[in-house]
């Protein structure tokens, strides 16, 4: 009797041992906190299988953070700035750059003309070199830079105290729900009026996975429409799992972060011109070089 209780025990350690192992066979994908998150809703909620193994989304809360998970080589992908892949690139790092998913979250707001000063927030950053480039040859205009964040501009603008200032989605409907009296001034996100929003944000893979691009290219572009097309159930994902607060999301905050998966070697161009545009203005957020050829996988 007891040998084979015994015989049982190891039994079942064995079987759970196994489903464990079986579980924690998945591949993580790092996101960051804000627009790149709504673009991921239904991996949130669906945990889509790529070879067998799900692939699980982890919030990271800043860019900081996400450079060190980079640099530790932990998530299998990454969602984070175009300017910090080039930036990571130059320095070695072995991840692949898949495609562009988000093309632009900034805009300037204010009351039917710009004023000076101009509040933004992140000096040297992708909001700071845009705002910078659109105005350069509009006027002259001092930047104020008291605000780190969008949010506290928010609540600066709510107040009286801005403005003019920079905002990107979802703070900028935020803004415009609060105000009625606030208008969008201009899409920072774009080289003119009618051409091609720039390629802002990255998503990189280990280089393993390379051979499965076909396969992650078309997952990709999935959860991204599902974001444009079921954007209530995007919200209510995202509500449910705590990243935006109630309310903080709607469906032209959604539509104003431009959304779209397009594999990198069909965009070539432009996240060249991005590029270009950030050595222009500030070389050290690409780390003192435009990233050479290879940093754009050629099309399989």
């Amino acid at each position: 009797m007891y040998k084979y209780l015994f015989f049982l025990l190891l039994l079942l350690i064995g079987c759970s041992g196994q489903h464990a192992v079986q579980n924690d066979e998945a591949y993580e994908v790092a996101v960051l906190r804000g627009p790149s998150a709504i673009a991921f809703a239904q991996w949130i909620k669906e945990k889509p299988r790529l070879e067998g193994k799900e692939l699980r989304v982890k919030v990271v809360d800043s860019p900081e953070q996400m450079q060190a998970l980079l640099v530790k080589n932990t998530p299998d992908l990454a969602v984070l700035p175009m300017t910090m892949a080039a930036n990571l690139y130059n320095k070695g790092m072995s991840y692949k750059l898949l495609g562009c998913p988000i093309w632009g979250t900034l805009y300037l707001v204010g009351h039917e003309k710009v004023n000076s000063p101009v509040y933004l927030f992140g000096a040297g950053t992708t909001p700071d070199i845009l705002t910078r480039r659109y105005l350069k040859d509009k006027g002259a205009f001092e930047f104020n830079y008291t605000f780190s964040t969008p949010r506290e501009i928010l609540l600066a603008l709510q107040a009286g105290k801005v403005k003019t200032a920079v905002l990107s989605e979802p703070f900028l409907s935020m803004a415009l729900r609060k105000d009625s009296t606030l208008c969008i001034l201009a899409d920072l996100n774009r080289t003119d009026g009618q051409s091609t929003s720039f390629a802002q944000t990255a998503i990189v893979c280990r280089e393993e996975l390379m051979p499965l691009q076909n396969q992650l290219d078309s997952l990709l572009e999935k959860s991204c429409l599902y974001a444009n097309t079921q954007a209530d159930e995007a919200i209510q994902i995202l509500e449910e799992n705590q990243l935006f607060a109630p309310n903080m999301l709607t469906q032209d905050a959604i539509r104003r972060c431009r959304i779209a998966f397009v594999p990198a070697s069909q965009i070539r161009k432009e996240i060249e011109q991005y590029l270009q545009v950030i050595q222009e203005y500030e070389p050290r957020a690409l780390g003192g070089k435009l990233p050479d050829s290879h940093f754009i996988p050629d099309e399989l």
